[in-house]
């Protein structure tokens, strides 16, 4: 639906920008797809008078035409038009202007002589004759006396250009929106401002409608409501140009006045109406009734429709005018020699409409108004603004009196105004006398707590449609926002958090996560070479297992994540990384319930991995989690893990897990024929020691100083003791500390190796200086000396 700004305005007065209008209206439900502002392509184009012609001295085709603009002096301009005369008042395309489509005007010589411009013609404004009837295409556009303007004039006002046209998207539920005065009605409550509704009435009248017509219903069910007037002696002509530029700014194209009138009132009230020429209604009888077997029309269109019985049709007593609702016949058209008419103005039933249109593969305007189910209180002030406007327009003498056959069902839809019971299901808090006031607003009548449904709201039957209407001009963004009663509030927990950046970071390492069953076989046990003894062992047994191989609950993820690196290395995968958070059980005694804690088992196979990638890994892995007081220390005595390949995981203090590479006796019992490596973390303890607290520190404004040392120490004492002797003597003044080096040759003593570190120093406060970082770094060396740590010569 395309609304003119100006046609609204007879109806209501909004002082709002455009864009505003458009985002208040969608906002109260309207919804507005765009809007076009008409002659926006035209800039520089002005009234002018033509002030002399001259015939062109180099070309007989041509003439010089001389043209008041408004400007210091007249300006010249050829043009090969043999239409234009002294005095006439022309649009003029100035040096510098643009014209639709994005064509630009430039002066230039001509045959020799000087064109400051162009002077237009209705298809150069992208106009047509039926926008200026008494125009011509072919030359050029002589304003006449309805285009008031004076010379300098901008063109668009002059000429009536310059209007503002909203296309609206109707829902089908509300097919009063597809009319000015729906819109009208709805633009009024979104700014509380006064809705004038018009009161048609035609002021003279002659003869009687009943001495000339008679009207029969013989399908109520598909017509609830037929009227019928009429106007003799018709005088066909163009519309006045206010009428024109309305309907040119909706989308519908002018006509002449009577065929115009029935458009402007469809636009305007939402009612189609058809006009029939009175002389093709034979005996001068109208029947709404379905079409009889074989009957066929020629619709306006020239085309031939064959109709069938359950489409319903406009006949006289011979046969069919129209397809009701849809499309008139060829014969019930206005053309220049009609004299006589009889408006229709009725009310079909939707859904035949719908039908029918399909069937004929004719959809029209009146169609689609029709298949939505109109109101058939609309019908008698339809055609009355229709009689109304034929006086305006002196088109006729209207015909007294009208036929009504009204089998409508007329009860008003009542409902009860529900003040709490709409609060609480809108969540919000509007007064009664508030509600009473939106709704009295949009034609609602509410008495005594009764609310009295307008007749062309047929979507209103519930009391939730009542709020919907309280909601809307009350404002969508006033409501607050609430929790939907009901919902679930998922949110995850830190926990989840914490165990979801476990998951991104080995998966970010090109490790696979992997899912395996809680309940192992006892035998698994023996296959990673636990003792007899082993508490292990003790396992929570299952009352009705599937099998043995299922019959224990795990007291540890280890046989679980060798059983899948098993399958994949027996399935030619040529390497595997995976990991998995899974659950050992523990059990505390009879009919208690076992200690369930989460561990993280990584295990991985692949060739040039070792202990020292899968160590890199856990490394990666606690520093995600801000995990920052963690060790290694070697360990020998776990029966799963190789001797002197493995160590315990110390977080803390406390043994978090093991990491090493897998024994191979454990790796020959699961039948893997190459090194593996896995490591496990607990996860309670790694949650509990995780720094949560995000300390922000600013990038440095001083520089650093470095240092490099390179010691000399045993053979087996670990890099690690060394950086943690490092960091702790150096003191708060350490920014970092890097291994770079490890040597073992003949340069270094048997049983010793050389560590070489870089030593990063700055304060946040000043710049060091070179006493302070050598002072930091004889503390160090005097520390290391405790360890039996030298300095390399």
């Amino acid at each position: 639906m395309n609304l003119s700004m100006k046609w609204l305005s007879d109806y209501v007065k909004i002082d709002a920008p455009i864009h505003d209008f458009c985002e208040a209206m969608t906002m109260s439900g309207s919804k507005v797809e765009g809007y076009t502002v008409e002659g926006s392509e035209i800039s520089k184009v002005v009234v002018g008078k033509v002030l002399s012609v001259e015939k062109h001295p180099n070309a007989d085709s041509l003439v010089v035409c001389m043209l008041d603009v408004a400007q210091e002096q007249p300006i010249q301009i050829v043009t090969g038009a043999d239409n234009v005369v002294p005095g006439a008042l022309v649009p003029v395309a100035l040096d510098g202007s643009t014209l639709p489509h994005g064509v630009k005007i430039r002066k230039g010589k001509l045959r020799g002589e000087l064109s400051n411009g162009m002077m237009c013609s209705l298809p150069e404004l992208a106009l047509t004759l039926h926008d200026f009837p008494y125009g011509t295409e072919e030359g050029i556009f002589l304003l006449g006396e309805d285009c008031e303007g004076k010379p300098g004039d901008d063109i668009r006002p002059v000429i009536g250009l310059d209007d503002t046209c909203v296309e609206f998207e109707i829902t089908s539920n509300r097919p009063d929106c597809l009319s000015v005065l729906g819109l009208a009605r709805e633009a009024a409550a979104t700014y509380k401002v006064p809705f004038v509704a018009p009161q048609p009435k035609v002021q003279k009248e002659t003869d009687d409608i009943k001495n000339l017509l008679s009207v029969e219903v013989q399908s109520p069910e598909l017509c609830p409501r037929y009227v019928a007037r009429m106007v003799k002696n018709v005088k066909i002509g163009p519309s006045p140009r206010w009428m024109r530029e309305r309907l040119r700014a909706s989308g519908v194209r002018p006509i002449n006045n009577i065929v115009d009138i029935t458009n402007y009132v469809m636009l305007e009230y939402g009612q189609p109406m058809h006009a029939f020429d009175y002389k093709y209604v034979k005996d001068g009888k109208i029947i709404a009734r379905n079409a009889r077997p074989g009957e066929t029309l020629t619709t306006l269109d020239g085309i031939e429709r064959k109709l069938d019985e359950q489409m319903l049709v406009i006949a006289d007593s011979e046969k069919p005018s129209a397809v009701a609702g849809v499309m008139g016949g060829e014969y019930s058209g206005i053309a220049d020699d009609t004299e006589m008419i009889v408006f229709e103005s009725a009310c079909f039933k939707g859904s035949s409409i719908r039908t029918t249109s399909k069937k004929l593969g004719l959809r029209t305007e009146s169609s689609s108004r029709f298949e939505k189910g109109l109101d058939p209180e609309t019908c008698i002030p339809a055609v009355q603004r229709a009689c109304e406007l034929v006086e305006l327009l002196g088109a006729g003498e209207v015909v007294g009196g009208m036929i009504d056959v009204d089998n409508a069902d007329h009860t008003p839809r009542t409902l009860p105004l529900t003040p709490e019971w709409i609060n609480e299901f809108l969540g919000i808090e509007i007064p009664t006398g508030e509600m009473e006031n939106i709704l009295r607003a949009i034609d609602f009548k509410v008495e005594n707590g009764i609310i009295t449904v307008p007749s062309f709201r047929a979507d209103i039957e519930t009391k939730a449609d009542v709020a919907e209407e309280i909601a809307r001009f009350y404002g969508y963004n006033n409501i607050p926002t609430t929790t939907l009663r009901g919902s679930a509030q998922g949110h995850l927990t830190e926990r989840q958090k914490f165990e979801g950046v476990v998951s991104r970071t080995l998966l970010a390492q090109g490790l696979s996560e992997i899912i395996t069953y809680s309940f192992i076989s006892p035998k698994y046990y023996d296959k990673i070479c636990l003792p007899a003894q082993c508490k292990e062992r003790d396992s929570l047994k299952i009352l009705n297992p599937l099998g043995e191989d299922t019959s224990v609950m795990r007291t540890t993820t280890l046989p679980s994540m060798l059983e899948t690196l098993s399958r994949n290395y027996n399935n030619r995968n040529q390497s595997a990384l995976l990991f998995e958070i899974g659950t050992e059980y523990t059990p505390t005694g009879d009919d208690q319930l076992p200690v369930e804690k989460k561990q993280i088992t990584l295990g991985c196979y692949q060739d040039g991995y070792d202990f020292f990638a899968i160590k890199g890994a856990v490394e990666t892995l606690l520093e995600a989690l801000d995990v920052k007081d963690y060790d290694f220390v070697q360990k020998e005595d776990d029966p799963s893990f190789h001797p002197g390949r493995c160590a315990e995981i110390l977080v803390g203090g406390q043994v978090c897990g093991v990491i090493g590479e897998v024994h191979p006796r454990v790796c020959l019992n699961y039948e893997i024929g190459t090194r593996v490596y896995a490591a496990k973390l607990d996860v309670d303890l790694l949650y509990e020691n995780r720094d949560h607290e995000k300390t922000f520190v600013p990038l440095p404004k001083f520089p650093a100083s470095s240092r490099d040392l390179a010691l000399i120490c045993d053979e087996g004492m670990p890099v690690a003791t060394l950086e943690k002797t490092i960091r702790a003597s150096v003191g708060g003044v350490l920014e970092s500390v890097k291994l770079f080096d490890v040597y073992q040759g003949a340069q270094i003593e048997r049983g010793k190796k050389s560590v070489a570190y870089s030593i990063s120093m700055r304060a946040q406060d000043r710049t060091l200086t070179d006493e302070e970082a050598d002072a930091a770094v004889k503390r160090t060396l005097k520390a290391l000396s405790q360890l039996g740590v030298t300095l390399r010569a």
